[in-house]
């Protein structure tokens, strides 16, 4: 059932608009000779005793009662060209706001705005970080009212979803605004290198050491540095949470019950592979040569060896199990980690040397990282070779550190917020406890933003239960257009909901005329007029508020804008590939790896 926002929208009938214009005319004409006659006849000396009443004064001019003084004329010249003046002055400025407005901008009335939208204004995010004891941030910018023009946020305790298609401005309003405005730690994922180069420098500027994960080289980044996954890994359940990112790059919402059974299996002997791997020492890639040995006996041993009983019997009960089971089990758990068999993806969680201890690279830490104000890219692509599950891995990985930093500070949440930028997130980090974890984060001071192309990618990747509590758990819900999925849709028409619009119809017979009024509801935004929004307009909905439609706000109109522009010109591919074709291959190589502690943001591409 629709609400309504109970609002009506009165419309202007010919006769009422004649009748306006006429009323205008009339007060500026009268205006117009009152003013003439009074100041003409102080400098005329003329008509001594004349009154202030604008309507005998005027009729007195056309009776002849009055004098009309010499200097009235020019006075009301000059007077008639100020106010024509004025009047192109307003109709310019009219048009220039009718030019900016859109195809859905009069539904604004109908919807939130002014007090209604307390909870997202400047005044109540700054009062939240005042509280919290953040300094120096409001919160992330979320646009500005249609009707108000009023600038609102998302607040250092407020987490954020947001569903847009391709193409609508996503990275350039809201994803590199973020970013650059960030007090503290940033995490974002992208499967373009676009982000990167647009705010890497910026994030520098301010003291941030920009570390770029991108094992399929979607931004040409050499592993100047390197991470290891297994150093998570220090008890059998962080070896199932592991597992389970893993798991997620190949399970969905929709998977049938015989592929959930499978996948189950194969999730849970990918665990005890992995703290056999990390209790021995070994590189995380000799999990998918396990994977690929079924019957292998060593990981048995190895987690006997260092009493982890229950893992082992686990291990082994699908090591001696039907072969016809056991070699679908293993298929599924080699698909989980197929990632680790390519080369160029292994660099980054590998030591160069095969001990971590001389690898001269710089080895990523979470808890170091959550404890700065650094920033972390992790990039991937969907498709064979994807590294999506790495990153999906760091990325929960990263948090879970500063959930566990957040407990031990004051309030049990971080002093200084942690921003999370998921972008791309059904694609490049199928995070999947993540609708579970979403409103416990905002209360740790770990500020996310999760951006989806369309509901249904959501749904693809937690569920239509999952997806529900993902929208639910979040404060702020921004549409940003570009979805044509009419059940979304129709659900978020409906949250809009109606007004009552009030029109008018005018008959005339037997001499008399007689107008009748009537008020019928409407949907104050429809199914096709969400679909169709136009770039630059989205529609938000805050908790404890009704829905606003606002107006984005581009980087490229921000206060970092000069640095952003500057950022993009020093990492455009073609400008780094000049640079980079001047110095051998052998030698840029060498260069990192002598450079021993350097991180990748000081290194060129």
């Amino acid at each position: 059932m629709s609400t309504s926002n109970r609002r009506r929208a009165p419309g202007l009938d010919g006769s009422t608009i004649l009748l306006l214009v006429g009323l205008t005319l009339a007060v500026l004409v009268l205006g117009t000779v009152w003013a003439a006659v009074t100041w003409g006849s102080k400098l005329d000396g003329v008509n001594p005793e004349l009154s202030g009443d604008p309507f005998e004064l005027f009729f007195g001019v056309l009776r002849g009662k009055v004098a009309w003084p010499g200097s009235a004329t020019w006075i009301a010249v000059a007077a008639a060209v100020v106010i024509l003046a004025l009047g192109i002055l307003l109709w310019v400025a009219i048009a220039r706001a009718r030019s900016k407005r859109t195809r859905v901008d009069e539904a604004a009335r109908f919807m939130g705005k002014g007090k209604d939208l307390a909870s997202l204004s400047a005044k109540n995010a700054r009062a939240t970080a005042q509280r919290l004891g953040v300094d120096g941030w409001i919160g992330v910018t979320i646009g500005v009212t249609i009707v108000g023009r009023q600038k609102l946020y998302a607040s250092a305790e407020d987490m954020i979803v947001m569903v847009a298609g391709p193409r609508v401005g996503k990275s350039t309003s809201y994803v590199i605004p973020a970013i650059v405005d960030a007090p503290g730690a940033v995490v974002t994922t992208s499967n373009k290198r676009d982000v990167v180069d647009a705010t890497r420098d910026v994030r520098a500027a301010n003291g941030s050491t920009v570390w770029v994960f991108d094992p399929q080289g979607i931004a040409r980044e050499e592993p100047s540095w390197w991470w290891n996954p297994l150093s998570y890994v220090t008890d059998d359940t962080r070896a199932a949470r592991l597992a389970a990112h893993f798991a997620s790059s190949t399970m969905t919402g929709g998977a049938s019950e015989n592929s959930s059974y499978f996948n189950r299996a194969g999730e849970s002997l990918l665990a005890g592979f992995l703290l056999a791997a990390a209790l021995d020492g070994r590189p995380i890639t000799q999990i998918f040569t396990w994977t690929t040995r079924p019957g292998e006996i060593e990981p048995v041993k190895i987690l006997e060896r260092h009493g982890f009983i229950g893992m082992a019997d686990a291990v082994a009960g699908e090591v001696n199990g039907e072969p016809k089971r056991r070699d679908s089990v293993y298929g599924t758990a080699a698909q989980m980690v197929d990632c680790l068999k390519i080369g160029k993806i292994a660099r980054w969680v590998t030591a160069l040397t095969g001990d971590a201890a001389d690898d001269p690279r710089p080895q990523f830490s979470p808890e170091a990282f959550v404890r700065s104000k650094d920033t972390l890219y992790s990039l991937s692509m969907e498709g064979q070779g994807s590294a999506g599950p790495l990153v999906t891995a760091l990325t929960a990985i990263t948090v879970e550190a500063a959930e566990e930093l957040a407990t031990t500070q004051r309030r049990g949440r971080l002093s200084v917020p942690m921003l999370g930028v998921l972008d791309e997130a059904a694609n490049v980090c199928r995070w999947r406890n993540l609708p579970d974890l979403y409103s416990h984060y905002g209360s740790r001071g770990i500020v996310l933003m999760t951006i989806l192309q369309s509901w249904s990618q959501g749904v693809e990747v937690w569920g239509r239960e999952g997806m529900r509590k993902l929208w639910s758990a979040s404060n702020v819900k921004v549409y940003g257009g570009g979805v044509a999925e009419t059940e979304f849709l129709g659900e978020l028409s409906q949250l809009v909901g109606d007004y009552d619009k009030h029109t008018s119809s005018t008959s005339v017979g037997r001499g008399q005329r007689s107008t009748s009024h009537q008020i019928h509801r409407e949907r104050t935004l429809d199914v096709s007029e969400l679909s169709g929004m136009p770039r630059g307009r989205a529609v938000v909905f805050a908790s404890g508020a009704p829905a606003t439609l606002i107006e984005t706000v581009p980087w490229m109109r921000g206060p970092h804008a000069g640095p952003v522009r500057a950022s993009i010109a020093a990492h455009d591919p073609a400008n780094t590939a000049v640079a980079a074709a001047a110095v051998p291959v052998q030698e840029r190589a060498q260069a990192w790896v002598e450079a021993g502690t350097a991180t990748d943001g000081e290194q060129d591409d």
